[in-house]
């Protein structure tokens, strides 16, 4: 035996070399009062960052149309992907925009330069990027805020998030610690919310997606649906009828004592 031998396994347990992470790709949200935004996504990625999806371009045309949701608010939006509705509310004025995704460097520093690349300067000195997981403790989230507003967010962002049915428990924890309770000094018109716009990419699916806002009436959220939208369905191959998946709902929860909206019952 040669001491030069190698016992390696490496030899022996060969594994193909892997493909190579597909590049970043670019899709565009066209707007009217606004520049259009140029959006990075991801090239590939488990979580489904790597797709601007419909509900992110209903958000971004939501707040454009109603720009008081946003202006001199607090902003928090979880699971932002490409963050564009998250960087629409900052062109709408937003006096703090925090934009979270799963702490992963590839998914927060996609967020940075989102930021960098469609904000004014003075428009990213009011936006911050963290990594979050849903349901976790919100003390370095809480710290973004600016010292007068640090009870919490006035508008919290759920876009295209509840097709995830194992994290609705998480989601709306994470929305119950962040979510800021109304003061006298508030707009009397808007109350704190959470806006949570999604689509049933799975019709036969759609009940559980819906079990998202049954959980939230059970907890004491008021839950209206306030937009329906329809676009060319994100992945037209897929099953199911297209009516169904090429529809964007968006729907406002408030706290159970938060103003007199009208609100939907969910059987």
């Amino acid at each position: 035996m040669q001491d030069s031998d190698d016992f390696s396994l490496g030899d022996v347990f060969t594994e193909p070399p892997r493909p190579p992470t597909p590049p970043p790709t670019f899709a565009t949200c066209t707007r009217n009062a606004f520049p259009d935004l140029k959006i990075r996504l991801v090239g590939s990625h488990p979580l489904w960052a790597h797709h601007l999806w419909n509900a992110a371009l209903a958000f971004a045309s939501y707040i454009d149309s109603n720009p008081e949701i946003a202006r001199n608010r607090c902003v928090l939006e979880l699971g932002a992907g490409g963050g564009l509705p998250g960087l629409v509310a900052a062109q709408n004025g937003a006096k703090k925009v925090v934009l979270t995704d799963y702490p992963e460097a590839v998914l927060i520093n996609n967020l940075e330069f989102n930021a960098r690349q469609n904000l004014s300067p003075d428009e990213q000195d009011h936006v911050e990027t963290q990594g979050y997981i849903w349901g976790h403790p919100v003390d370095n989230i809480m710290r973004a805020l600016p010292k007068d507003a640090s009870t919490g967010f006035h508008l919290i962002i759920l876009s295209d998030l509840i097709f995830n049915h194992s994290q609705h428990d998480a989601l709306l924890k994470s929305c119950d610690m962040c979510l800021t309770s109304r003061s006298a000094s508030d707009d009397a018109s808007i109350a704190p919310c959470v806006l949570v716009f999604y689509s049933h990419h799975r019709p036969h699916l759609a009940d559980r997606d819906l079990e998202f806002f049954r959980k939230a009436q059970g907890a004491g959220w008021v839950c209206e649906e306030i937009v329906t939208h329809k676009y060319p369905p994100m992945f037209p191959e897929d099953p199911g009828e297209e009516e169904v998946r090429a529809t964007v709902h968006g729907w406002r929860m408030t706290r159970g004592d938060a103003g007199n909206f009208p609100h939907s019952i969910l059987i």
